[in-house]
């Protein structure tokens, strides 16, 4: 249930979190990519923000993996550097190269602040939200 827990941690983060301060950068004229895309992306034609919605929830996954057992504090910075880092590295060593998309300076600081944001959120909807706390390593014997 735990990951189940996660995956809508994930998912709803993006919505939140990744999407909210992608709308506030670009009214705020700093970036010109608008948040909450609905058009459509190959192959399937999912609209692009459920798509990302979808891989923030999978991201979740291996994030829980790696704080389940944290301790409070640990938590939530595990989080917030797993968000900015992971994500963002394979997007743009990855993904915009596949997707014919540009990588710059411009772009990595975008991702690391977009996916930082995601991983709080996503660290406070697997917390506090769906109470899917880490959990204390209890060895038998």
């Amino acid at each position: 249930m735990q990951w189940v827990k996660s995956f809508a941690a994930g998912a709803l983060a993006t919505l939140v979190f990744h999407q909210g301060l992608l709308a506030l950068l670009h009214f705020s004229g700093v970036t010109p990519a608008a948040a909450y895309n609905w058009s459509s992306t190959p192959p399937l034609g999912v609209p692009a923000v459920l798509s990302l919605a979808f891989w923030g929830g999978v991201w979740a996954l291996p994030l829980w993996w790696l704080v389940r057992y944290k301790p409070a504090r640990l938590f939530w910075w595990v989080s917030l550097l797993f968000g900015a880092i992971a994500p963002t590295v394979v997007a743009m060593l990855l993904v915009f190269p596949l997707k014919g998309l540009p990588v710059s300076a411009v772009t990595w600081a975008g991702g690391f602040l977009l996916n930082a944001a995601w991983g709080l959120g996503t660290a406070l909807f697997m917390g506090p939200v769906f109470r899917c706390y880490p959990r204390t390593l209890e060895i038998p014997g």
